[in-house]
């Protein structure tokens, strides 16, 4: 079985969410948007309602989204970003409902599944023309993957994903040959000084 892999390049992330949201499916485009800054699994980002995500009483986008993990039981509190806080307030001016789901089949009006929510992502990256095999998980893995491209310490991302040890963290943000050798060659103690 393959394994799933983190969406390395920016550029490839920005299209995926943008291919949903320039064919006018703003439920996609969240779907996209959540999943790449939040690190949620898939079936923490589809139990999310509005109530989780929205303050019908003040009609804003809430600042945190509290949950308690459905995998590991434990509680959590994920800021929401600019980009995520924007995202949802275009799908709140059509969908905002209070105890409706966030990502809703508008025909039930329950949640997505995860086969479907698989076959969204699958879609775009097709239609996208991506070659790597991408998923619903590949969205928290690239969360991880570029907070650590970034500089964020891998003991901090590890504690985002709940992870027993660093080595899983290492293992699951799929760093490569390739990352590896960025880094050599990209320290310079001598700051271009030519030899004396």
């Amino acid at each position: 079985m393959a394994v799933t892999q983190p969406i390395r390049s920016k550029q490839q992330v920005r299209a995926l969410a943008e291919y949903y949201l320039h064919k006018g499916q703003l439920r996609n485009y969240v779907l996209v948007t959540l999943g790449v800054h939040t690190a949620l699994r898939i079936s923490d980002l589809l139990r999310l309602k509005w109530d989780d995500v929205y303050d019908f009483e003040q009609n804003v986008v809430r600042k945190t989204v509290d949950l308690i993990e459905k995998k590991t039981k434990k509680s959590k509190t994920i800021a929401l970003s600019k980009a995520v806080a924007g995202a949802l307030a275009m799908l709140a001016a059509s969908s905002a409902r209070r105890g409706r789901y966030l990502i809703e089949n508008c025909a039930t009006q329950k949640a997505i599944g995860r086969v479907q929510a698989y076959r969204i992502i699958r879609a775009a990256a097709e239609n996208l023309g991506f070659k790597q095999r991408y998923s619903c998980h590949s969205l928290r893995k690239t969360f991880g993957y570029h907070a650590w491209k970034s500089g964020v310490s891998p003991v901090v991302i590890m504690d985002i994903y709940n992870h027993s040890s660093l080595a899983i963290t290492k293992r699951y943000l799929g760093i490569t040959q390739d990352d590896r050798d960025a880094v050599y060659l990209g320290l310079n103690f001598y700051d271009e000084a030519k030899p004396a």
